[in-house]
């Protein structure tokens, strides 16, 4: 086992990368080798450092992600604060939009904006509508599930337009 070994990138943009002494950039953690990995290893050395590296991109598509689940949150949260009369609720929900705003204009530093924001109404408007037949008793029909399908295949449309 050499000092350092690397991985190849995934299609999500996972780097893997192992060392046998930490690293002096990015984050690490210790963990132990597995046993295919130990064959001709004293047990002193049996402990490595792994980092993970995330290209900017994947990790802009994973916050902008995060963003529309937590509009998601928001807007069914504006259900429960009940015209903002109820503190906590309100708080929740406030709190919901502030973070989800955050990471969309995160995301929009390496995404395409136009992109990004069809991504973040999408998840939300999908996330709402199941979380309103869920949660809030919402008359389900097919024209309504045809509907949300075609919502998520434009994401999926969307995502798969955006140059990499």
């Amino acid at each position: 086992m050499g000092s350092v070994r690397s991985g190849v990138a995934d299609s999500a943009g996972l780097v893997l990368t192992k060392y046998r002494t930490a690293p002096t950039h990015g984050r690490a953690s210790v963990v132990r080798l597995s046993a295919p990995e130990l064959i001709g290893v004293s047990p002193s050395h049996r402990w490595a450092v792994f980092t993970i590296q995330i290209r900017p991109v994947a990790m802009a598509w994973f916050i902008l992600i995060v963003a529309g689940l937590l509009e998601t949150g928001w807007a069914i949260g504006l259900k429960y604060t009940d015209g903002f009369t109820r503190l906590w609720p309100t708080v929740a929900t406030l709190a919901a939009m502030a973070v989800s705003m955050t990471l969309l204009g995160i995301a929009v530093k390496t995404l395409p904006v136009g992109t990004a924001y069809a991504v973040w109404v999408g998840i939300g408007a999908v996330g709402t509508a199941i979380l309103g037949i869920v949660l809030l008793g919402e008359p389900v029909n097919a024209a309504r599930i045809v509907s949300l399908m075609l919502i998520i295949a434009g994401i999926i449309g969307l995502k798969l337009a955006t140059p990499a």
